[in-house]
Formats: structure tokens, C-alpha cells, sequence
């Protein structure tokens, strides 16, 4: 019980096109990543040696002079966003600014080379540092400066130059991907299309062919099941055909010998033992019947549809069960509206009789004598032609409405008689012809009780659906 449970609340697998979707946006989104940073890192290494060899030869240039009084300005724009280099000569003795080009509060450092300084906590008061070597005692000393931010900057604009193509590629890598799902499972749909068409009662495999490498196994798989199930389903449908024609033979000799015995039985307790016995004879005599107009329907080839006058096969059917229904006490009665007379559906004519008969029998057998059963075809205010078997029976319970299409299955209370067969067969043959059979219990203050089963008919093609929407 917990594992149906949990099967019946367990989440629906995402589409393979959808996880390949996910797998190429992360794959882009890491290796834009992986390349930003690794252009970052290469090429921060490369700037750094460009810009660190261009402080040493401008620091190199000034360092074999006595004295320079003044040195070219440069402004702070220039530093921050050009990268401008800054250089301040020192005197000798390292003690006293000689010139500069930019007033920094950087000091001369006391050892030669490149270091990292900070004078503020803004990122553009961050320094790499040159200090030249001392060049003779009357030489003045060189100090070389360069915003850090910027070089960063440099770097980082460098290596999103280098990460941004393959993020731009995503889009097209994307549609790419979507179209080669979409034409690999094409084939797969076309393929799905044609299985759902099929009949039922006759399936057949799907053409592994015609499906990607990769669900092959699976259509394969598929088809051995399909297999099975046919020779399943095959089997079954040979032993009800036959058990339903050795059945007739005897069933039929029963019938005449009971018809023989009759007059010799005497009135009293024997005389009602043979009417029981009569009516369990004539019950499974409709049983073999049933299973036989069962197991030639099951067997039958794909559809032939003609068109097929509804009318007329409504009055035969209504004609056919007159006679049972004087029996019962039960007023059997069709209409129509005028706008319907020459309404037509494509179909089996035989089928389409055995349908509504079945339905019929249904309803005069559950019919409360004195009652009444109509046969109604007309059309609904959204233009549906339907046709409706009114009776004025007990009705079906509503919880077991979903289960009396089921074979054999026999709501509580049914009539003696019934074999459980009529409303499934009565189904298929729906099915088989893309209808629909819907039943509705009749209670209320305004109805007598009863039951409503209406065969919905669905669009049809011109000329009859036309009328139906003029006359509507």
C-alpha cells in the first residue's frame, strides 16, 4: 500500500530534451568560467611583465642624471584610467624629493625592486612600486609608480574578451541542441502517432528503424511486449469464440427438448421448477450469444466505415424489441426532430445496430412495468446530434456508474437475466466508431426515476453537419 502510494505521487521524469537543455547551459556557463579565469590568470602574468619591464627602462632613463628640476605633469585621470606611470626623482641622499609628476604621498623605499603598496583604502590608491638601484653617490634615485587598480582593470576587461564568445555561442549552441531533439524525436512522435492510431484489438509494432540509435532497445523491448500481448490477447479471443460455438449446440438441443416436455408437465410445484428452468436455459442461451456477437466483434478487421441512416436503424431496433417490451408492460416508443430525419453516420451498420439494441435490451429489461422507454434522437444546444435511451427504471447506483461497461460486471439489484455483456459491447462498438457513451441517473422533484444513456455522435462531415447547424 505505501509503495502504490508513493508510485502514485512519485514526480513525472523531466524530457530528455529539457535535460540536455540544463547539462549545455551549466557546460557553457562553466567553461565561460574556466576560460575568464584562466585568461585572467595568463594574461595578468603577461600585463604585469609588460607594464613592470616599461617602469624599470622609464626608471633606467632618469637614473643616470644630477638633476631635473621638473618632470612633465600628469594629471589623476590619466593615472586611473590610462594607467599613466609616475615617476619621482629623489636626491642622492635619498632625503628630499627632487622632482615628480604627480604629488603621491608614496616615500622613497629603502630597498631597490618592486613592491605593493597602499596609501588610502580605495582600490585607486593602490601602488606598484620601482625603486631603481642607486647608479654613483651624485646620481639621483628613480622611483617608478603605477596604479594597481588599473592594471587589474586591464586584466579582467582582457580575460571577459577572451570568456564572452564562448557565453555568446550559448543562444546558437542552444537552437542547435533544440533542433537536433526536436528532428530526433520527429521520427519518434510519428511513429507514436501511428500506435495510437491503431486498433486495439489488433496492435502492432512500432518500426525500430525508424527511431534514433538510442531507443532502439527500448522500441524493440516494446515490440516484444506488444508481441506477447497479442498472442495473449489472440488466445483469449479463440477460446471465447469457441467455447461459444460448442456451447450452441447443446444449448440449442436443450431449448427444443424443453419445448418437447412442456406439455407433459403438470400444473403445481413442477410446472413452476420447469418455468425456473426454462429461464436459466434461456439466460445462458443469451450468454452464448453475447460471448459469440463478443468474439466476432474483437476478431473483426479495421473499420469499413459507410454511411449509415440513423432513423431507419433506429426504427428496426425499436421494431425488434416491441414485442418484449409488450411482455414487460413497458410503453417502447422513438422520436425525432424533423431537422434529423436524413441525419447519416459513417460507420458499420451492423455494429452501429448492435450498439443501440444493446442498450435497448438494457433498458426494457430494467424498465419497472408500466413503464415507459424512448428512443430519442435529437441534437443539443452546442449542435451534437446525440441520440438518448430513456428508461424509467431503478437506475445505477452513482458508485458503481464507472464499472458497469466492465465484462460481466452486474450492478446490485440488476434484473434476472442479464449477462453482464450488453453495455460492454456496447462500449467497444462506441469506441470502435469514436463515440461516446455517457449514463445519467433521472431523480429530481421534475423527472420520474430512470436512466439516460446518451450516445454522443459527434461532429459529422457535410452534408449532415450543415444541416444540423442551419436547422440549429
Amino acid at each position: 500500500m505505501v509503495a502504490t502510494e508513493s508510485a502514485t505521487h512519485a514526480r513525472p521524469a523531466p524530457s530528455l530534451g529539457r535535460r540536455l537543455l540544463g547539462w549545455l547551459v551549466l557546460l557553457h556557463l562553466v567553461a565561460g568560467l574556466l576560460t575568464t579565469w584562466g585568461a585572467y590568470a595568463v594574461y595578468g602574468r603577461i600585463i604585469e611583465g609588460l607594464r613592470d619591464d616599461q617602469m624599470r627602462s622609464l626608471a633606467e632613463s632618469y637614473a643616470g642624471r644630477r638633476h631635473v628640476r621638473e618632470l612633465p605633469t600628469v594629471d589623476a585621470e590619466a593615472i586611473a584610467r590610462r594607467g599613466a606611470l609616475v615617476v619621482q626623482l629623489w636626491t642622492p641622499d635619498g632625503r628630499q624629493q627632487e622632482a615628480a609628476s604627480a604629488e603621491l604621498a608614496v616615500p622613497l623605499q629603502a630597498q631597490p625592486g618592486f613592491v605593493e603598496l597602499r596609501t588610502g583604502p580605495l582600490p585607486e590608491q593602490r601602488w606598484r612600486v620601482y625603486t631603481a638601484p642607486a647608479d654613483g653617490v651624485d646620481r639621483l634615485r628613480v622611483q617608478v609608480l603605477q596604479s594597481r587598480a588599473f592594471r587589474q582593470q586591464r586584466s579582467l576587461k582582457r580575460a571577459l574578451a577572451e570568456g564572452l564568445p564562448i557565453l555568446a555561442l550559448l543562444p546558437a549552441t542552444l537552437l542547435l541542441q533544440w533542433l537536433v531533439v526536436w528532428r530526433g524525436s520527429r521520427t519518434l512522435r510519428a511513429v507514436a502517432r501511428e500506435v495510437a492510431a491503431q486498433d486495439e484489438r489488433s496492435p502492432r509494432g512500432m518500426p525500430p528503424e525508424r527511431v534514433p540509435a538510442e531507443i532502439r532497445p527500448l522500441v524493440q523491448a516494446f515490440n516484444a511486449l506488444l508481441g506477447r500481448l497479442r498472442a495473449a490477447l489472440q488466445a483469449q479471443q479463440r477460446f471465447v469464440a469457441d467455447a461459444a460455438h460448442e456451447l450452441r449446440t447443446p444449448f440449442t438441443a436443450i431449448g427444443l427438448q424443453l419445448d418437447n416436455l412442456r406439455p407433459h408437465i403438470p400444473d403445481g410445484p413442477a410446472r413452476q421448477s420447469f418455468a425456473q428452468l426454462e429461464a436459466g436455459v434461456s439466460r445462458a442461451q443469451r450468454l452464448q450469444a453475447q460471448l459469440l456477437r463478443l468474439s466476432r466483434q474483437e476478431a473483426a478487421e479495421p473499420l469499413q466505415p459507410e454511411a449509415v441512416p440513423l432513423v431507419p436503424l433506429l426504427r428496426d431496433a425499436v421494431a425488434q424489441f416491441a414485442e418484449m417490451a409488450e411482455q414487460r408492460h413497458v410503453d417502447l416508443g422513438f422520436r425525432t426532430a424533423p431537422e434529423l430525419q436524413s441525419l447519416q453516420r459513417p460507420g458499420s451498420p451492423v455494429e452501429l445496430r448492435s450498439l443501440f439494441d444493446n442498450l435497448l435490451d438494457n433498458a426494457v429489461r430494467h424498465s419497472l412495468p408500466g413503464g415507459c422507454v424512448d428512443l430519442v434522437l435529437h441534437a443539443l444546444p452546442t449542435g451534437e446530434p446525440v441520440v438518448d435511451v430513456v428508461d424509467e427504471g431503478p437506475g445505477i447506483a452513482e458508485d458503481v456508474l464507472p464499472r458497469v461497461f466492465d465484462r460481466f460486471y452486474r450492478a446490485p439489484g440488476a434484473a434476472v437475466g442479464g449477462s453482464g455483456l450488453g453495455l460492454a459491447i456496447a462500449a467497444s462498438v462506441a469506441r470502435r466508431h469514436g463515440l461516446r457513451i455517457a449514463l445519467i441517473n433521472r431523480r429530481g422533484p421534475e423527472h420520474r426515476s430512470g436512466l439516460r444513456a446518451r450516445v454522443h455522435l459527434g461532429a459529422l462531415p457535410s452534408p449532415s453537419h450543415s444541416q444540423l447547424r442551419n436547422a440549429t
